[in-house]
């Protein structure tokens, strides 16, 4: 168990070099609920005849949505989850407590294996954390281990929103939105425009 939370250990895989990328806008939402997901993935439509059919999102070991000013809990895992030709994974879970003053979300997986568009990813580990206090705002982190992006190790710094290119996209480390309503974390986060948007461990904690 880490900082109140159970957490598991494991591998992804996806992307390129390690380089930032001036500019690039946040996909980060607002707080205005609290949970956490092992990972999402969004595909998007075809365009058949000038028209773009809807696309599809599937969750991974979610919660679901613990509205702001409840308290309780929320958990979910899996052994293994999968994305068919996207994403598999296992040792899946997600969880939220909220108190009357203080909320607190967690996501981790681990053997994850992620190929969109030729780029390919993989770590040990990938856990993100956030926590809403009241009257303090809202703080996270993430940890990854071992990241390689098509075969070659990249150093994580740490730091938010570390930003790596890859080939039609980009891969966000670290991701982060944090102030007064609360705060949000994903740990990993895989964008390839038009083929797919994927976000590996998200942590969502809003003000109680």
């Amino acid at each position: 168990m880490r900082n109140r939370f159970i957490t598991y250990r494991g591998l992804v895989i996806l992307g390129l070099l390690t380089v930032g990328i001036p500019g690039l806008p946040s996909t980060v939402a607002a707080q205005t609920s609290s949970q956490a997901k092992a990972a999402q993935a969004t595909v998007p439509g075809a365009t058949v005849l000038g028209i773009t059919l809807p696309g599809t999102t599937t969750v991974l070991a979610g919660t679901g949505a613990l509205p702001t000013g409840s308290t309780g809990a929320l958990e979910a895992s899996a052994i293994t989850g999968t994305v068919p030709s996207l994403v598999s994974a296992d040792s899946l879970h997600a969880t939220v407590i909220s108190l009357p003053d203080e909320v607190s979300s967690e996501a981790s997986l681990g053997s994850l294996g992620l190929s969109v568009a030729g780029n390919t990813i993989s770590a040990d580990f990938i856990m993100a954390r956030a926590l809403a206090v009241t009257g303090a705002g809202g703080s996270g982190s993430s940890e990854i281990e071992r990241l390689s992006i098509n075969g070659v190790r990249v150093p994580v710094t740490g730091d938010p929103n570390q930003t790596i290119p890859i080939v039609g996209g980009a891969v966000i480390l670290n991701e982060q939105q944090t102030g007064a309503a609360g705060a949000v974390v994903n740990a990993l986060h895989v964008m390839v425009t038009g083929v797919a948007d994927v976000v590996i461990a998200s942590a969502t904690a809003a003000i109680p």
